[in-house]
């Protein structure tokens, strides 16, 4: 019976061949050839895109994967021809890190990138490749805390001006703007509120003043939103988060619209000396790889959540784009691509500081208490106390921050499991607490 099996494959087998060989018994050449793109790498899917913008086969030896360049310098050929590969010294290009920076300058539709050895790093580089003392700068009151503190302090000292202001309305935005204005500062959906910018109406006023628009798009990654698709000049991503999505490195990019804003950024990675380590990089091109997998199922374990905090009777508010009663949800289906609303979310307990503390304080696993966001694990965070303690407390009020603010990176395990461990806590607070009904400041 096997051999008549084996027969029958080699006859099919036969029949193949013969349809493409010529009597002469030479093999003609097909127009395929192994290696090629199927289409226009322009016309591949994001998903595609993910595995493999950026990245070609190593010339040398065919490694699938980019080699990790762990060199310092570069040897020139000749005095003449110095910098005619490209590389010279590693603060201010390496071949690694190149990489990773076409395939998020193609993931973010911008002209170019740069990545940089944090997330702030990237922040204080499109400050300080666009703006100098006496400028002025509008940016959002709720942001990363790091900015913020960047802003207030370092920037301010150095005599730049900057109006922390609501971005949800754009008359807002437009009223504060001054004659020495220089840049608008969005982030959207913004850390940890969640409250969103539109995009496409802040940019077209930004270019009706001559001016740049900068967005941190952290939250949202390419699977949600491209700013730049929506006429934002500069992109910020902490590639710490979802980049990664792993919890294993630490990076910035800062994606610009046009070759003229690219060349200012990257002037300014090397004059700081701030560009992200080769190995780091390599990380970065692998984890990257899986970032729609992982944004996906991290948008469906936040949504069920958020609705099962919703209906919890110990839950005060909940804050998630993808909820009906999300304050701005028609912006938020309109500006998020592929129905996805990020894996954030926030919510308050009734009882509020002490019951929100006592909430965190007994999260069980899967859930860890800790800083960080957009990885594969669960993260709780008490930002009043981790991620945005260096903002003046006033200022945390005045967007919703309170002590008891518990923010919610929602990672890949099952959605039942995560639910379950917040069902436990939700319900083992005591009614005493959930009665106090402290005074709480407006929830954005």
């Amino acid at each position: 019976r096997t051999r008549g099996v084996r027969s029958l494959m080699l006859r099919s087998v036969s029949r193949s061949v013969a349809r493409i060989a010529p009597s002469s018994g030479t093999y003609r050449t097909l127009a395929l050839k192994s290696g090629q793109w199927v289409r226009n790498k322009d016309d591949l899917h994001t998903e595609t895109k993910l595995v493999h913008a950026g990245v070609d086969p190593d010339p040398i030896t065919g490694a699938i994967l980019t080699p990790v360049y762990q060199s310092t310098t570069y040897v020139q050929e000749s005095v003449d021809e110095y910098l005619a590969k490209g590389y010279s010294y590693s603060r201010t290009n390496n071949p690694t890190v190149t990489v990773l920076e076409n395939k998020i300058a193609e993931l973010e539709g911008g002209y170019g990138a740069a990545c940089f050895s944090t997330g702030m790093a990237a922040t204080i580089a499109v400050i300080t490749s666009t703006m100098q003392a006496g400028d002025h700068c509008v940016i959002t009151n709720c942001s990363y805390g790091g900015t913020n503190r960047a802003c207030r302090t370092l920037f301010t000292d150095m005599g730049m001006e900057f109006d922390f202001i609501d971005f949800t309305e754009l008359a807002n935005i437009e009223a504060h703007l001054k004659p020495n204005t220089k840049l608008i500062f969005s982030e959207s959906p913004a850390n940890p509120t969640l409250t969103l910018t539109d995009l496409s109406a802040v940019s077209a006023l930004a270019k009706s003043r001559g001016l740049l628009h900068a967005c941190d798009s952290t939250f949202a990654t390419p699977i949600l939103q491209r700013p730049v698709d929506h006429g934002v000049d500069l992109v910020i991503q902490s590639t710490t988060k979802y980049y990664d999505g792993h919890n294993m490195t630490v990076g910035g990019a800062v994606v610009a619209a046009s070759p003229e804003l690219h060349e200012r950024v990257k002037h300014m990675q090397n004059v700081h000396g701030n560009i992200m380590s080769p190995q780091n990089a390599f990380y970065t091109l692998q984890t990257a790889k899986t970032l729609a997998l992982r944004v996906r199922q991290q948008c469906e374990n936040a949504q069920a959540i958020a609705e099962f905090l919703e209906r919890h009777p110990k839950v005060d508010v909940v804050r998630y784009p993808g909820l009906a009663s999300f304050p701005q949800k028609e912006l938020a289906d309109r500006q998020h691509m592929n129905g996805l609303h990020g894996g954030m979310l926030w919510f308050e307990v009734k009882g509020g500081t002490a019951a929100g503390r006592a909430l965190m304080d007994s999260i069980q696993r899967p859930w860890s208490l800790c800083e960080n966001l957009g990885a594969l694990e669960s993260i709780c965070t008490c930002p009043a106390v981790m991620t945005h303690a260096n903002m003046l407390a006033e200022d945390r009020l005045k967007v919703g921050i309170t002590d008891g603010f518990v923010r919610l990176s929602v990672g890949i395990e099952h959605k039942e499991d995560l639910i379950a461990s917040l069902k436990a806590s939700l319900d083992a607070l005591p009614d005493e607490l959930a009665d106090e009904e402290a005074p709480r400041a407006a929830a954005a």
